[in-house]
Parts: structure tokens; sequence; C-alpha cells
């Protein structure tokens, strides 16, 4: 098993789109990136802990490259907007991906490079490219939170068009 971790704005969006992809083992929303140890949701919303707003992925190389989930998050979200995506905005919602070790930095760095020079999107991608460091799982009603909320309205107006849109782009990576 290999892990990947990606924070592209609310984790409970980004945890629907991976938990559906085949190969995809767990899917576990958290934060990273900040000084604070242990922090909370309360701590975190804030937007001054430093930390992202992330989702730690448990994935099976042989059957889903690191690389196409790097695709995947890139083209399920937006990686060109600062601090924000949709209405979500602070630091705790910015586009980063945080490496576990050399080779998939370099894999980020080749594709970010090759979907600027395809100019795939209509802005220049800022997400931050940072080594992996601690990990801090997000409090238990964060966990699988569209597949256990399916009729709030967060769930019903903004994750289900995105899970839509996906699958309709990515069907061959669905999970059967």
């Amino acid at each position: 098993m290999q892990k990947a971790t990606f924070g592209g704005g609310c984790f409970w969006c980004t945890e629907a789109i991976f938990q559906t992809i085949n190969g995809v083992k767990k899917v576990t929303s958290g934060y990273m990136g900040g000084e604070l140890k242990h922090p909370t949701y309360m701590e975190i919303s804030h937007g001054d802990t430093g930390h992202a707003e992330v989702v730690e992925i448990e994935f099976d190389e042989e059957v889903i490259s690191f690389r196409d989930l790097v695709l995947i998050f890139f083209k399920t979200h937006n990686p060109t907007t600062l601090n924000k995506q949709g209405n979500d905005i602070g630091s705790q919602y910015r586009s980063v991906i945080f490496y576990h070790h050399n080779i998939q930095k370099q894999d980020v760095e080749q594709l970010v490079a090759h979907l600027e020079q395809e100019n795939v999107f209509e802005n220049p991608i800022v997400t931050e490219i940072l080594p992996a460091t601690d990990f801090y799982e997000a409090e238990d009603y964060h966990q699988d939170y569209f597949n256990q909320n399916q009729s709030k309205p967060y769930c019903t107006f903004v994750i289900q068009p995105k899970l839509n849109k996906f699958a309709n782009d990515f069907k061959e990576k669905i999970k059967p």
C-alpha cells in the first residue's frame, strides 16, 4: 500500500471523490502542514494554524498509479486559485500536495509542467508541493461525511455535482 495526501478545499468533497476510485483502499480526512500539534477543526477553521484540510489516501499502486491520482486531484478542484475553492476561503482550503517520497515529488512536478505546457487551465497552477508532515486525523463526524450525510444541503448542492462530473469524466477509474 502507498499513501498520497492532497488538500483541495473542503476535505468532504475530496474524500467523496477518492472513495469512489478503484484501487483506493482507504480515505481519511484530516489536517497537515501546520505547527500546532493535534489541531481540532475549530482551531484550523480560522486559517491561522498553517494546516490545510487534507485527505490521506491509501492505495494499491498495482491498480491505480500515484500519477493518475494526482491527475484526478487536479481535474476535480481548481488548482489555480490561491487559498480558495468555491465559497471556501482561507489557507486551510489551499491546493496542496504533500509528497511522501522524492519519486512522488518528481511525478507531481512533471505533471504540473505538462499541464502548464498544454495550457489545461486558464490560469497558472498555484498548488503547493510540500513534503508530508504529521497527519492529524479529523474528528469522527468529518469521516465518510458524504456517505453519512447525503441529504444535507452541502452534500446535495456542492458534493453531488462534483461526484457527477467526476463519474462522467473518469468512469473507467470508478470502483465496479
